[in-house]
Protein backbone atom coordinates (compact mmCIF):
# COMPACT_ATOMS: atom_id res chain seq x y z
CA UNK A 1 0.00 0.00 0.00
CA UNK A 2 1.73 2.99 -1.37
CA UNK A 3 0.30 5.10 2.03
CA UNK A 4 2.98 3.34 4.13
CA UNK A 5 6.71 3.32 4.14
CA UNK A 6 7.25 -0.63 4.95
CA UNK A 7 4.17 -3.32 5.26
CA UNK A 8 4.95 -6.46 7.56
CA UNK A 9 3.05 -9.84 6.94
CA UNK A 10 2.86 -11.65 10.57
CA UNK A 11 1.81 -15.04 11.01
CA UNK A 12 1.37 -16.47 14.59
CA UNK A 13 1.17 -19.67 16.43
CA UNK A 14 0.75 -20.25 19.96
CA UNK A 15 4.81 -19.55 21.03
CA UNK A 16 6.33 -17.36 17.79
CA UNK A 17 5.26 -14.58 15.45
CA UNK A 18 7.16 -14.92 12.24
CA UNK A 19 7.32 -11.60 10.38
CA UNK A 20 7.74 -10.86 6.84
CA UNK A 21 8.81 -7.21 5.38
CA UNK A 22 8.00 -5.88 2.11
CA UNK A 23 11.47 -4.75 1.78
CA UNK A 24 12.19 -8.43 2.43
CA UNK A 25 13.61 -10.44 5.40
CA UNK A 26 12.09 -12.59 7.77
CA UNK A 27 12.49 -12.64 11.33
CA UNK A 28 10.77 -14.23 14.56
CA UNK A 29 9.57 -12.84 17.91
CA UNK A 30 8.28 -14.86 21.29
CA UNK A 31 4.11 -14.32 21.16
CA UNK A 32 4.38 -12.68 23.99
CA UNK A 33 5.05 -9.06 25.90
CA UNK A 34 8.28 -9.11 25.73
CA UNK A 35 8.25 -10.01 22.08
CA UNK A 36 5.47 -7.51 21.32
CA UNK A 37 7.94 -4.73 22.57
CA UNK A 38 11.01 -6.30 20.67
CA UNK A 39 9.15 -6.45 17.20
CA UNK A 40 7.57 -2.65 17.99
CA UNK A 41 11.31 -1.63 17.89
CA UNK A 42 11.78 -2.76 14.75
CA UNK A 43 9.36 -1.22 12.99
CA UNK A 44 10.19 1.90 10.99
CA UNK A 45 7.39 5.43 11.24
CA UNK A 46 4.71 4.90 8.88
CA UNK A 47 4.71 1.02 8.92
CA UNK A 48 1.65 -1.28 8.71
CA UNK A 49 1.06 -4.74 10.09
CA UNK A 50 -1.26 -7.46 8.56
CA UNK A 51 -2.32 -10.09 10.17
CA UNK A 52 -4.91 -12.58 9.79
CA UNK A 53 -7.53 -13.24 12.83
CA UNK A 54 -6.21 -16.78 14.72
CA UNK A 55 -8.75 -16.85 17.39
CA UNK A 56 -6.78 -15.66 20.33
CA UNK A 57 -3.32 -15.81 19.25
CA UNK A 58 -3.69 -12.90 17.05
CA UNK A 59 -5.91 -10.95 19.68
CA UNK A 60 -2.97 -9.81 21.98
CA UNK A 61 -0.57 -8.33 19.55
CA UNK A 62 -3.65 -6.70 17.50
CA UNK A 63 -4.69 -4.87 21.02
CA UNK A 64 -0.47 -4.15 21.67
CA UNK A 65 -0.24 -2.67 18.46
CA UNK A 66 -3.10 -0.69 18.12
CA UNK A 67 -2.75 0.79 21.61
CA UNK A 68 0.73 1.59 21.14
CA UNK A 69 -0.48 4.16 17.55
CA UNK A 70 0.74 1.12 15.34
CA UNK A 71 -1.59 0.67 12.22
CA UNK A 72 -2.59 -2.95 12.15
CA UNK A 73 -5.17 -4.82 9.91
CA UNK A 74 -6.89 -8.23 10.55
CA UNK A 75 -7.70 -9.77 7.75
CA UNK A 76 -9.74 -12.80 7.33
CA UNK A 77 -7.87 -16.04 6.51
CA UNK A 78 -10.29 -17.36 3.81
CA UNK A 79 -9.56 -13.86 2.20
CA UNK A 80 -5.81 -14.96 2.37
CA UNK A 81 -5.92 -18.57 1.96
CA UNK A 82 -7.62 -17.80 -1.75
CA UNK A 83 -4.65 -14.94 -2.68
CA UNK A 84 -2.56 -17.77 -2.07
CA UNK A 85 -3.90 -20.01 -4.11
CA UNK A 86 -4.23 -17.36 -7.17
CA UNK A 87 -0.82 -17.00 -6.83
CA UNK A 88 -0.26 -21.11 -7.30
CA UNK A 89 2.23 -21.29 -4.03
CA UNK A 90 3.29 -24.79 -3.07
CA UNK A 91 5.36 -24.12 -0.40
CA UNK A 92 3.62 -24.10 3.20
CA UNK A 93 6.24 -22.62 6.03
CA UNK A 94 5.15 -20.25 9.01
CA UNK A 95 7.83 -17.78 7.03
CA UNK A 96 6.25 -18.40 3.38
CA UNK A 97 2.54 -17.49 5.07
CA UNK A 98 4.18 -14.30 6.69
CA UNK A 99 5.43 -13.31 2.86
CA UNK A 100 2.27 -14.49 1.58
CA UNK A 101 0.06 -11.93 4.34
CA UNK A 102 2.45 -8.86 3.71
CA UNK A 103 1.62 -8.87 -0.26
CA UNK A 104 -1.81 -9.24 0.12
CA UNK A 105 -1.41 -6.21 2.34
CA UNK A 106 0.33 -4.61 -0.38
CA UNK A 107 -2.14 -5.78 -2.96
CA UNK A 108 -5.52 -4.97 -1.35
CA UNK A 109 -7.33 -2.11 0.46
CA UNK A 110 -7.14 -3.91 3.84
CA UNK A 111 -9.34 -2.29 6.69
CA UNK A 112 -6.86 -0.98 9.78
CA UNK A 113 -8.19 -2.83 13.25
CA UNK A 114 -10.12 -1.09 16.05
CA UNK A 115 -9.41 -2.12 19.57
CA UNK A 116 -12.10 -3.99 21.60
CA UNK A 117 -13.72 -2.01 24.57
CA UNK A 118 -14.78 -4.12 27.43
CA UNK A 119 -17.71 -5.29 26.21
CA UNK A 120 -16.48 -6.43 23.69
CA UNK A 121 -13.69 -8.55 24.47
CA UNK A 122 -15.90 -10.34 27.19
CA UNK A 123 -18.10 -11.30 24.33
CA UNK A 124 -15.35 -12.50 22.80
CA UNK A 125 -14.20 -14.71 25.61
CA UNK A 126 -17.46 -16.25 25.84
CA UNK A 127 -17.87 -16.85 22.32
CA UNK A 128 -14.56 -18.90 22.38
CA UNK A 129 -15.32 -20.71 25.68
CA UNK A 130 -18.88 -21.82 24.34
CA UNK A 131 -17.80 -23.15 20.88
CA UNK A 132 -15.11 -24.96 23.43
CA UNK A 133 -17.85 -26.51 25.00
CA UNK A 134 -19.89 -26.96 22.57
CA UNK A 135 -17.11 -29.50 21.20
CA UNK A 136 -17.17 -31.33 24.04
CA UNK A 137 -20.64 -31.72 24.39
CA UNK A 138 -20.28 -33.22 20.84
CA UNK A 139 -17.57 -35.42 21.85
CA UNK A 140 -19.73 -36.48 24.88
CA UNK A 141 -22.87 -37.47 22.81
CA UNK A 142 -20.46 -39.26 20.57
CA UNK A 143 -19.13 -41.68 23.80
CA UNK A 144 -22.95 -42.03 25.13
CA UNK A 145 -23.44 -43.26 21.66
CA UNK A 146 -20.59 -45.82 21.77
CA UNK A 147 -21.16 -47.07 24.96
CA UNK A 148 -24.62 -47.44 24.03
CA UNK A 149 -24.14 -49.50 20.63
CA UNK A 150 -22.17 -52.06 23.12
CA UNK A 151 -25.04 -53.28 24.50
CA UNK A 152 -24.39 -53.54 27.83
CA UNK A 153 -22.92 -49.87 28.91
CA UNK A 154 -21.04 -49.68 31.86
CA UNK A 155 -23.86 -48.18 34.60
CA UNK A 156 -20.51 -46.00 36.30
CA UNK A 157 -19.72 -44.52 32.74
CA UNK A 158 -23.22 -44.02 31.28
CA UNK A 159 -23.79 -42.42 34.16
CA UNK A 160 -20.80 -40.37 34.28
CA UNK A 161 -21.30 -38.91 30.92
CA UNK A 162 -24.81 -38.35 31.45
CA UNK A 163 -23.71 -35.72 34.38
CA UNK A 164 -21.37 -34.29 32.33
CA UNK A 165 -23.48 -33.60 29.30
CA UNK A 166 -25.72 -31.83 31.80
CA UNK A 167 -23.41 -29.84 33.15
CA UNK A 168 -22.17 -28.99 29.29
CA UNK A 169 -26.01 -27.84 28.72
CA UNK A 170 -26.08 -26.04 31.94
CA UNK A 171 -22.82 -24.22 31.13
CA UNK A 172 -23.55 -23.52 27.11
CA UNK A 173 -27.41 -22.01 28.01
CA UNK A 174 -25.02 -19.69 30.83
CA UNK A 175 -22.77 -18.32 28.42
CA UNK A 176 -25.55 -17.89 26.16
CA UNK A 177 -27.57 -16.00 28.55
CA UNK A 178 -24.51 -13.75 29.48
CA UNK A 179 -23.83 -12.81 25.90
CA UNK A 180 -27.49 -11.78 25.71
CA UNK A 181 -27.17 -9.70 28.38
CA UNK A 182 -23.85 -7.74 27.08
CA UNK A 183 -25.18 -7.21 23.23
CA UNK A 184 -28.35 -5.45 24.52
CA UNK A 185 -26.35 -3.36 26.31
CA UNK A 186 -24.95 -1.78 23.06
CA UNK A 187 -26.47 -3.90 20.24
CA UNK A 188 -30.41 -4.05 20.79
CA UNK A 189 -31.41 -2.31 17.85
CA UNK A 190 -29.52 -4.34 15.91
CA UNK A 191 -30.94 -7.32 17.39
CA UNK A 192 -34.83 -6.24 16.89
CA UNK A 193 -33.79 -5.51 13.20
CA UNK A 194 -32.36 -8.99 12.60
CA UNK A 195 -35.29 -10.52 14.50
CA UNK A 196 -37.63 -8.76 12.20
CA UNK A 197 -36.61 -11.06 9.48
CA UNK A 198 -38.79 -14.30 9.28
CA UNK A 199 -36.81 -16.89 9.98
CA UNK A 200 -34.20 -15.32 12.03
CA UNK A 201 -34.62 -16.02 15.90
CA UNK A 202 -33.27 -14.37 18.34
CA UNK A 203 -30.06 -17.02 19.15
CA UNK A 204 -28.93 -16.52 15.11
CA UNK A 205 -29.25 -13.09 15.32
CA UNK A 206 -27.05 -13.01 18.47
CA UNK A 207 -24.69 -14.76 16.77
CA UNK A 208 -24.37 -12.69 14.17
CA UNK A 209 -23.83 -10.27 15.70
CA UNK A 210 -21.31 -11.34 18.08
CA UNK A 211 -19.43 -12.53 15.24
CA UNK A 212 -19.56 -9.93 12.97
CA UNK A 213 -18.53 -7.15 15.96
CA UNK A 214 -22.03 -5.22 14.72
CA UNK A 215 -21.77 -6.11 11.16
CA UNK A 216 -18.77 -3.97 11.32
CA UNK A 217 -15.87 -6.62 9.86
CA UNK A 218 -17.48 -6.78 6.22
CA UNK A 219 -18.07 -4.76 3.56
CA UNK A 220 -20.11 -6.93 1.54
CA UNK A 221 -22.91 -9.05 2.08
CA UNK A 222 -20.45 -11.77 -0.38
CA UNK A 223 -17.62 -11.69 2.31
CA UNK A 224 -20.21 -12.27 5.07
CA UNK A 225 -21.56 -15.39 3.38
CA UNK A 226 -17.58 -16.95 2.46
CA UNK A 227 -16.56 -16.34 5.83
CA UNK A 228 -19.76 -17.77 7.53
CA UNK A 229 -19.15 -21.12 4.49
CA UNK A 230 -22.60 -20.68 3.93
CA UNK A 231 -22.14 -20.39 -0.08
CA UNK A 232 -23.51 -23.15 -2.12
CA UNK A 233 -21.97 -24.69 -5.15
CA UNK A 234 -22.47 -27.10 -7.69
CA UNK A 235 -20.27 -29.20 -9.28
CA UNK A 236 -21.81 -30.25 -13.30
CA UNK A 237 -20.31 -30.63 -16.62
CA UNK A 238 -23.16 -31.13 -19.12
CA UNK A 239 -26.10 -33.43 -18.70
CA UNK A 240 -23.64 -36.74 -18.09
CA UNK A 241 -21.66 -35.15 -15.22
CA UNK A 242 -22.92 -34.60 -12.15
CA UNK A 243 -21.53 -33.60 -8.50
CA UNK A 244 -23.49 -33.26 -5.26
CA UNK A 245 -24.02 -29.36 -3.94
CA UNK A 246 -21.28 -28.49 -0.97
CA UNK A 247 -20.74 -25.47 1.50
CA UNK A 248 -17.57 -24.43 2.41
CA UNK A 249 -16.38 -26.25 5.74
CA UNK A 250 -14.45 -22.80 6.40
CA UNK A 251 -15.97 -20.83 8.98
CA UNK A 252 -18.28 -20.90 11.98
CA UNK A 253 -20.23 -24.07 12.31
CA UNK A 254 -22.46 -23.27 14.33
CA UNK A 255 -23.71 -20.44 13.14
CA UNK A 256 -24.05 -22.08 9.94
CA UNK A 257 -25.79 -24.93 11.62
CA UNK A 258 -28.28 -22.24 13.41
CA UNK A 259 -28.79 -20.50 9.72
CA UNK A 260 -29.46 -24.23 8.59
CA UNK A 261 -32.37 -24.24 10.94
CA UNK A 262 -33.30 -21.19 10.69
CA UNK A 263 -34.01 -21.51 6.55
CA UNK A 264 -36.83 -24.18 7.09
CA UNK A 265 -38.67 -21.75 8.76
CA UNK A 266 -37.37 -19.14 6.25
CA UNK A 267 -39.23 -21.42 3.72
CA UNK A 268 -42.60 -20.64 4.89
CA UNK A 269 -43.05 -17.14 6.27
CA UNK A 270 -40.13 -15.28 4.16
CA UNK A 271 -41.04 -14.13 0.71
CA UNK A 272 -37.71 -13.92 -0.68
CA UNK A 273 -36.47 -17.14 0.98
CA UNK A 274 -39.51 -18.88 0.18
CA UNK A 275 -38.81 -18.01 -3.96
CA UNK A 276 -35.84 -19.04 -3.88
CA UNK A 277 -36.38 -22.15 -3.26
CA UNK A 278 -39.76 -22.91 -4.80
CA UNK A 279 -37.28 -21.99 -8.03
CA UNK A 280 -34.19 -24.48 -7.30
CA UNK A 281 -36.59 -27.46 -6.34
CA UNK A 282 -38.60 -26.86 -9.68
CA UNK A 283 -34.93 -27.17 -11.52
CA UNK A 284 -34.64 -30.71 -10.30
CA UNK A 285 -32.53 -29.78 -7.61
CA UNK A 286 -31.98 -31.34 -3.91
CA UNK A 287 -33.68 -29.78 -1.41
CA UNK A 288 -30.56 -29.64 0.39
CA UNK A 289 -29.27 -27.39 -2.09
CA UNK A 290 -32.37 -25.11 -2.20
CA UNK A 291 -31.60 -24.67 2.21
CA UNK A 292 -28.26 -23.81 1.69
CA UNK A 293 -29.32 -21.50 -0.88
CA UNK A 294 -32.05 -20.58 1.51
CA UNK A 295 -29.48 -19.87 4.54
CA UNK A 296 -27.60 -17.99 2.04
CA UNK A 297 -30.19 -15.96 1.28
CA UNK A 298 -31.42 -15.26 5.01
CA UNK A 299 -27.34 -14.06 5.65
CA UNK A 300 -27.85 -11.49 2.65
CA UNK A 301 -30.97 -10.52 4.06
CA UNK A 302 -29.60 -10.14 7.55
CA UNK A 303 -26.59 -7.74 6.49
CA UNK A 304 -28.63 -6.01 4.23
CA UNK A 305 -31.34 -5.01 7.57
CA UNK A 306 -28.27 -4.38 9.70
CA UNK A 307 -26.52 -1.56 7.78
CA UNK A 308 -29.30 -0.02 6.91
CA UNK A 309 -30.79 0.64 9.91
CA UNK A 310 -34.66 -0.64 8.50
CA UNK A 311 -36.81 -2.98 9.96
CA UNK A 312 -37.46 -6.11 7.63
CA UNK A 313 -39.78 -5.30 4.49
CA UNK A 314 -40.39 -7.82 1.88
CA UNK A 315 -40.23 -5.70 -0.92
CA UNK A 316 -37.49 -3.48 0.31
CA UNK A 317 -35.00 -6.14 1.51
CA UNK A 318 -35.49 -8.10 -1.52
CA UNK A 319 -34.27 -5.00 -3.57
CA UNK A 320 -31.12 -5.00 -1.17
CA UNK A 321 -29.89 -8.46 -0.67
CA UNK A 322 -30.43 -10.31 -4.75
CA UNK A 323 -28.95 -13.16 -5.08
Amino acid sequence: MDKYKETFGVDISKDVFDVYSSKGGHSQFKNDSSGFKLFVKTLAVDSLVVMEATGYYHYRLAQFLYKNGIPVSVVNPLSVKRFIQMKLSKIKTDKSDAKAICHYGLSNEVPLYNALNDVQAECLQLFRLMDSYLKKRTATKNKLHGEEVLGIPSRYVYRSLKRDLKHLDKEVRGIEARLLELVKQEQQQQLTLLTSIPGIGMKTALFLVVITDGFTKFEKASQLCSYVGITPTIRESGSSVRGRSRISKVGNKKLRNLLFLCAFNACKHNKGCRAIYERIVAKGKSKKLALIAVANKLLKQAFAIAKSGLPYDENYVSVLAKG
